[in-house]
């Protein structure tokens, strides 16, 4: 399945990238596997996604907990949690 991958903040700064289009491995069935499959990608990658319990996802624009399923994604956003003030 091709999908459009958004990188945020320091996901983007590790990863060295904003955005890229892929193909996901058929294994990719979560949020959760995207997340594990992205970190077999290169040291880069591992890094970015080396604490991929705090990383925040949405499907198409929509927020979504690592158990989404992506299937019938046509984007997957990736961003740390946010803070305000």
């Amino acid at each position: 399945m091709s999908v459009k991958l958004l990188y945020f903040a320091w996901v983007r700064e590790k990863a060295g990238l904003s955005e890229e289009d892929v193909e996901l491995p058929p294994e990719a069935k979560t949020v959760g596997d995207v997340i594990a499959w992205l970190k077999t990608r290169g040291p880069e990658f591992e890094n970015a996604f080396e604490r991929g319990e705090v990383i925040r996802a949405a499907i198409n624009q929509t927020h979504v907990k690592h158990s989404a399923s992506v299937d019938g994604a046509r984007e997957i956003a990736f961003f740390p949690p946010v803070t305000g003030g």
